[in-house]
């Protein structure tokens, strides 16, 4: 898979899974399962550097050639 996410995409993915992690322990009930799994979703794409839905819908915010290339 190609990357479609920026540096900045993938940090601020990182950052709202920590935030949506930390809302689910504060919640309960089906809510807090909706905010896992958020954050597990954020935290997958952050990893990886890649958005099925940004694939979907042809959007890519990786503008560097450089640092979209697929790592080896």
């Amino acid at each position: 898979m190609k990357r479609n996410e920026s540096t900045l995409d993938r940090g601020i993915r990182a950052v709202l899974a920590v935030v949506s992690g930390a809302l689910g322990t504060m919640t309960e009930g089906w809510v807090s399962w909706v905010l896992y799994g958020a954050a597990a979703v954020l935290l997958v794409t952050a990893a990886t550097g890649f958005c099925g839905l940004y694939a979907l819908f042809g959007i890519d915010t990786c503008k560097a050639a450089k640092e979209c290339e697929p790592r080896s």
